[in-house]
């Protein structure tokens, strides 16, 4: 279908990933109240569950592309890889070309401007060819960008293999770009040597495509608020810009998601008691915790009675113990996915036991709520150390000891200091002065690329 909207274009292509998708909506929605049109451009899988829960106007125009993958195959980190890098360029070269051609400019604007997820950076070089405007967007924190920046130095040092990424042998210590992170918790040390090896390659890579990016928006906050990061390292010429976080300051009207909600959890914690119930997640990409794990946690619940919404798909929940959902049914609530933000601001919920990862991170901080850290991998373990020892909004737990899950709900609750920090954090970070810099960030975007006078031009 031919579309004619006279309003320049702008093309984003997340990483298809919950994770990512959901940042990069956000951040759509941004580009569309700037007076642009956003093309959010997605594997057939993911634009068939987003695009139907959209209102079929003209604010994001979505396309979806192929990634050669048979809809049963499992899209892990490797096969999405693998698509990335040898048939979606393909469709992208496709949509650019149509997109970009004069008889579309001259019908409905130009493409003035790629968003590329750096880690979709195949698009970078697809970009690059046509001479689009490539801009770079990081969803997570800016402090997880500088790390991964900072692996020459890390190899250089001795630290890290320059083959594999893993700690050289007796070099298990804190890594001095990040001292709230140790070697052994750097963001590709998953899954067995093999993975580690090939995660390690791919940010590499990534890292090196991004040195040609005009410039970098990141889904965080300012430097003063994270007071441990070294400058942005001087390899990359991107400017970087703070748009963050994109969950308060973007305002959609509903961010899709890949599965089904359970929309009666916001009933069910309307008969709970203010305060009472523990919210579990970890997140949607990486296979979130072991069956010994899942086991753990489960006894754990059934131990202490307290009321709890555990979010778990049904292909990990293996661990669980026979009959957990009945005997838990009184007081507990279990999900293959769930509204989590609705139950985030839920007066119920008294604190997040989560992943760390950055989206959690930042919803748990726009609701109020405290937070339960287990990092399971990737960014996690630097979120985690930033919860738990900077901000101070949340306690790390070790384990899944009954033990453990109640002293640590009670450290949470019981730190009356905690709440305050909680609610000054918020305020600096979402408050009507942070939504300001926010928008004057997004306002020097727009002037360092130029894309007012390509806004003009595309109109004229």
């Amino acid at each position: 279908m031919k579309y004619t909207s006279k309003k320049p274009k702008v093309l984003l292509v997340p990483y298809p990933a919950q994770g990512h998708v959901t940042p990069m909506l956000m951040l759509a929605a941004v580009f569309h109240r700037r007076g642009f049109l956003p093309i959010f451009l997605t594997p057939s899988y993911i634009h068939r569950h987003i695009s139907s829960q959209i209102s079929s106007s003209d604010e994001i125009l979505f396309v979806s592309m192929s990634d050669g993958l048979d809809d049963n195959m499992p899209r892990d980190f490797f096969t999405v890889e693998a698509a990335m890098e040898t048939t979606m360029p393909i469709y992208l070269r496709q949509v650019l070309s149509e997109h970009n051609s004069k008889e579309s400019s001259d019908s409905s604007g130009s493409v003035v401007c790629m968003v590329v997820d750096l880690l979709a950076s195949s698009a970078i070089e697809v970009g690059n060819e046509f001479g689009v405007t490539v801009v770079g967007f990081w969803p997570a924190m800016l402090a997880t960008y500088k790390l991964i920046s900072t692996i020459p130095e890390m190899v250089q040092s001795n630290l890290i293999s320059s083959d594999t990424g893993c700690p050289e042998e007796g070099s298990k210590r804190c890594v001095p770009s990040q001292p709230l992170l140790s070697t052994e918790e750097l963001p590709w040390l998953i899954g067995t040597p093999s993975a580690r090896k090939g995660r390690f390659k791919f940010w590499k890579r990534t890292m090196a495509r991004a040195k040609s990016v005009q410039c970098l928006l990141v889904n965080s906050f300012p430097e003063e608020l994270l007071p441990l990061q070294k400058p942005t390292p001087k390899s990359s010429a991107a400017s970087v810009f703070l748009v963050g976080p994109l969950t308060q300051h973007s305002n959609p009207a509903k961010t899709p998601t890949f599965w089904e909600e359970d929309d009666g959890c916001v009933k069910w914690l309307e008969k709970q008691r203010p305060n009472s119930v523990i919210y579990i997640s970890f997140g949607s990409w990486v296979s979130p915790i072991n069956e010994s794990k899942v086991r753990s946690l489960a006894m754990a619940l059934l131990g202490l009675k307290n009321p709890f919404i555990w979010v778990l798909k049904n292909n990990w929940r293996d661990g669980l113990p026979i009959g957990f959902q009945q005997k838990s049914q009184s007081y507990g609530r279990l999900v293959s996915w769930a509204p989590q933000i609705e139950i985030l601001k839920h007066k119920a919920v008294g604190c997040y036991l989560t992943h760390c990862g950055w989206n959690s991170i930042m919803e748990a901080i726009q609701c109020g709520k405290r937070l339960l850290c287990f990092p399971v991998a990737g960014d996690q373990f630097l979120n985690c150390g930033y919860v738990v020892k900077v901000w101070r909004i949340g306690v790390r737990l070790n384990g899944f000891g009954e033990k453990e899950v109640e002293e640590g709900m009670k450290k949470v609750m019981e730190d009356g200091e905690m709440k305050g920090r909680l609610m000054k954090l918020h305020e600096r970070i979402m408050g009507e002065e942070a939504n300001y810099r926010v928008n004057s960030n997004f306002t020097a975007f727009i002037n360092e690329i130029n894309l007012s006078t390509k806004v003009a031009h595309s109109i004229l």
